[in-house]
């Protein structure tokens, strides 16, 4: 095989593969942010009511919850990335759908607020986690732990918001866990242990 033959055979095989070697925990950190931003923007103009985004918070806690399985050894491997992916993917369609569907929600109620309220911090928490995992401040082992703790959250969200409302003692709850697992990322990023 002569050289041209073999660089064009490698730049397709790279081309091909890339995709999936591409993949690392960050970029999955960054699409979970990627889909709580379109839930709160869903949440805020009212084409996602708060049992929408209650429900799309149990397909958020699945996500973190594979996440966490699959970085419990510390790595992430191209299977478990691409598991990841089809699951994110799924996740996008239903935000889309549920987006464009014939309900409404009124972003201006308690309840909205306090939903939109909790996804903000959601969003806060995974940045907080994926600039971690860029610094070199969390190793994978904490982020699969982190993750872990994400997908409590959420799915503490998806039980309040389950009956399309969410009351100040559920939100009291859910903040409080927040808090919990903020402190957690904070330790975790200063604790020195690095990759």
């Amino acid at each position: 095989m002569t050289f041209g033959k073999t660089a064009l055979v490698f730049v397709l095989f790279a081309s091909l593969s890339s995709p999936v070697l591409a993949q690392t925990v960050g970029t999955e950190v960054q699409r979970d942010i990627n889909q709580e931003t379109r839930m709160e923007q869903g949440l805020q103009s009212g084409q996602l009511s708060t049992g929408e985004a209650a429900r799309l918070e149990q397909g958020e806690a699945r996500i973190d919850q594979m996440e966490s399985k699959a970085l419990k050894d510390g790595t992430l491997s191209p299977q478990e990335a691409a598991r990841i992916q089809r699951a994110q993917n799924r996740e996008s369609t239903r935000i889309n759908k549920l987006e464009n569907n014939a309900v409404t929600g009124d972003p201006n109620s308690a309840s909205s607020q306090r939903m939109q309220t909790d996804v903000q911090r959601n969003i806060n928490q995974q940045g907080r986690i994926e600039q971690g995992l860029q610094s070199g401040a969390l190793t994978n082992k904490e982020a699969s732990k982190l993750e872990r703790g994400q997908a409590r959250v959420d799915r503490s969200e998806a039980r309040a918001g389950a009956d399309g409302r969410i009351g100040p003692r559920e939100q009291a709850r859910i903040q409080h866990q927040e808090n919990v697992q903020s402190k957690q990322i904070f330790r975790d990023k200063h604790n020195r242990r690095t990759r």
